[in-house]
Formats: structure tokens, C-alpha cells, sequence
């Protein structure tokens, strides 16, 4: 087998107990490799499994969400699409972000460059969709930022609360509020 079979598993380990808590044990239980297998699949070990797991996030933000607000149509119709991918990605509220996970504890010092580029890349992708719609371009890029605080600040409350409804109410609103007025007042 292929070790992107081993993606979903890795993810939802990663998601559950983080980089610290994913012991090989709990791994190799998961995928069901032994830890001779995992190694062999896995030659770097854990470190190898996170940035296997970066590389489909970042393949998967470039599919779903760069190419969603880089496509044709209005900027309010193309931020609806990110947000429907996004409640795919997140199920609706119910599962953790995985980049922001990979911020904490030993990750950060090791994946922190990877997170970064991928939140950056995420950012710019929201001010353009704005900056084409006559938002000042410095506007653009702070209401990029409050988007991702405000996605990222929504699941975190989703999993303390063991509610999604916050994640979900914010994924709704959220298009309108990153295309309201244009000027520096609004921000």
C-alpha cells in the first residue's frame, strides 16, 4: 500500500492527540502497520507522517479552497464556496484544525514554517478575492486575517463548547461581513 493510504488515519490521530500524544503505539494500532511497517513507509519516522499529512493539506487547500476564490464571479459568491469547503473539511464544526494543533507543544519548533505558509498562502488568497472587489488593499489583507481568526477562533470554541453551532454561524456570516463596506471605518 501507499502511505497516503495511511493519510485519514495519520489526520485523525494527529487531530485527536496532537503531534506530543500520537505515539507510535496509538499509530500503529490506527493504521494497523507494525512498527517495523510504519518505519518502512515512514523512513523519518513521525516527522515524516506530519509533513505527509502538510502535503495533503496543502494539495487540498490548493484544490478547494485557492483555486474556489481564484475561479470566476463575485467575491461574496466565491468566499460562500471557501466557507461550504471549509464546513466539508472541519465536518460542520465537529473536528479540531489540524494546522493550528500542529502549533502546539514540540510541532510548533518543527512544523511551524509549513503552518505558517499555509495560513500566509490562505490570507493573501482571501485579501485578493476582496482587492478585486475595491476593498483598499491594506483592508483586504486585515480582513483576510480577521477571516481566518474568526474560523479558527470558531472551532476552538466549537470543540470546548461540543458544540458546532459556533463554527457554523460564522461560516454563514462570514462572506458578508469580509464583503461589507469598503472604506477603513468598517474594519
Amino acid at each position: 500500500m501507499l502511505k497516503e493510504t495511511y493519510i485519514p488515519y495519520l489526520i485523525r490521530l494527529f487531530r485527536q492527540y496532537g503531534y506530543d500524544g500520537a505515539t507510535l503505539s496509538k499509530i500503529s494500532e490506527a493504521t494497523g502497520l507494525g512498527k517495523a511497517s510504519l518505519y518502512h513507509h515512514f523512513p523519518g519516522g513521525k516527522d515524516e507522517m506530519v509533513e505527509t499529512v502538510l502535503d495533503f493539506l496543502q494539495q487540498w487547500l490548493d484544490q478547494n479552497i485557492l483555486v474556489v476564490l481564484a475561479s470566476q464571479g463575485d467575491a461574496l459568491t466565491r468566499l460562500r464556496r471557501m466557507c461550504d469547503r471549509l464546513s466539508e473539511l472541519y465536518e460542520q464544526g465537529n473536528q479540531p484544525c489540524l494546522s493550528a494543533i500542529l502549533l502546539m507543544g514540540s510541532a510548533r519548533g518543527i512544523f511551524h514554517n509549513r503552518v505558517n505558509a499555509l495560513f500566509r498562502v490562505w490570507i493573501d488568497a482571501i485579501a485578493n478575492v476582496l482587492i478585486e472587489d475595491g476593498i483598499d488593499e491594506e483592508l483586504a489583507k486585515y480582513r483576510g486575517e480577521d477571516a481566518v481568526i474568526a474560523i479558527q477562533g470558531s472551532l476552538i470554541l466549537s470543540q470546548g463548547l461540543n458544540d458546532p453551532s459556533p463554527f457554523m454561524r460564522i461560516i454563514q456570516q462570514l462572506p458578508i461581513q469580509l464583503c461589507r463596506e469598503k472604506s477603513n471605518s468598517s474594519s
